[in-house]
């Protein structure tokens, strides 16, 4: 198996730096680009692993692909460097309560879905039920740049499923500089 090939941007002059009202403005405009919520789930030798994730978008068609951005220290690039699948859940307008559940690692020994129903995908991750649908994927690429605080993963959608009539829970930040 190869790894996710890594592209890494150098830019020929630093990227400028907002003045605070500019700053201001521009964490204002970023904080109007709605997002989803999502709970990625995949399975390792530790077991089951969640995070939850806002930035997530469709970037191709044929095969169906998704672009996802990571904090560099997050297991799940570790997972994705050793080609472990993974679930993106779409949680639906019902799923509110969870957000506080994987808003943070689950402590060592934590079962991060227990007393929920679940399924699992063909890769073995965790199928949250009620979600307004899932992806389950696997990483073909990434990018980086030595100035990015998110890692972008590419991937390509392997298997899906449908939430029927659940409406996915959409998000809009106070501020676009930080969650």
């Amino acid at each position: 198996m190869t790894h996710p090939h890594t592209a890494t941007t150098t830019p020929t002059q630093p990227p400028p730096t907002p003045s605070s009202g500019a700053a201001d403005g521009v964490a204002t405009a970023l904080a109007h680009i709605p997002s989803g919520l999502f709970v990625v789930t995949w399975r390792d030798d530790a077991g089951d692993r969640s995070m939850l994730a806002s930035w997530v978008m469709q970037a191709g068609f044929a095969p169906p692909a998704v672009t996802l951005a990571v904090a560099p220290g997050r297991d799940l690039l570790a997972a994705i460097d050793r080609g472990l699948p993974f679930v993106i859940n779409i949680l639906s307008d019902s799923q509110r309560s969870l957000l506080a559940r994987f808003g943070r690692p689950a402590a060592a020994g934590e079962a991060p879905f227990a007393d929920l129903l679940t399924q699992r995908a063909a890769g073995g991750a965790a199928v949250l039920g009620g979600s307004a649908g899932w992806l389950e994927c696997r990483a073909v690429g990434r990018a980086e740049g030595d100035t990015n605080d998110h890692v972008v993963v590419l991937a390509t959608v392997t298997a899906a499923g449908d939430g029927g009539a659940e409406q996915p829970l959409v998000h809009l930040r106070k501020n676009g500089l930080r969650y």
